[in-house]
């Protein structure tokens, strides 16, 4: 199942989750945070709220990209780099605020109820959370790549409205890498 990545909504959506922890937090809290809030919104929409590619990783599910902009220092500025920096090893902050205006208010809802769930647990406890979700398989020292779709069966979702959420998705894809001029923000 093909999602089109926002950097955007990405950074909108850690930008948010970081303010409610005060302006910053450690990042894998942060990552696990914003995979359970994906899985949560794709679960009740069929819609993740980043568009990120999910991947099982030995500390558990990640988001991708949001990880790569995390460990990277990006050569030329990007969305994410003018909002979100590393403070220290292990801990990222809202370095200016990239709004929220992306964000739709059911996906601040979500972010919230991600929050007030998961938001007071200690980092390794969440991790050893995320490692009992269904779709994470151990990789050893590699990563596996998790197909959002696997995430719908796994959890009960009827094969027909599987079907239904990978076309259009695949949609979506399409009109937004094949035909950029008629795509939309997702």
């Amino acid at each position: 199942m093909r999602l089109v990545f926002s950097e955007e909504k990405a950074t909108q959506a850690a930008a948010y989750l970081l303010a409610r922890f005060g302006g910053q937090q450690n990042y894998m809290k942060l990552l696990k945070m914003l995979y359970l809030a994906d899985r949560k919104a794709l679960l009740e929409t069929g819609y993740t709220i980043t568009g990120d590619l999910m991947y099982a990783l030995r500390h558990g599910p990640v988001l991708s990209q949001i990880y790569n902009l995390i460990a990277e220092e990006a050569e030329t500025p990007t969305r994410w780099t003018q909002c979100i920096r590393r403070i220290a090893p292990y801990d990222i902050a809202i370095a200016q605020s990239p709004g929220d205006d992306e964000l739709s208010e059911y996906e601040r809802s979500v972010l919230d109820t991600i929050y007030e769930t998961f938001g007071g647990i200690d980092k390794w406890t969440l991790n050893r959370e995320t490692h009992q979700l269904p779709e994470w398989q151990d990789p050893g020292p590699s990563r596996i790549p998790i197909d959002p779709s696997d995430i719908l069966r796994l959890e009960g979702v009827d094969a027909e409205e599987v079907r239904r959420i990978v076309q259009e998705a695949e949609e979506r894809w399409q009109m937004h890498f094949i035909h950029p001029t008629k795509s939309h923000s997702s």
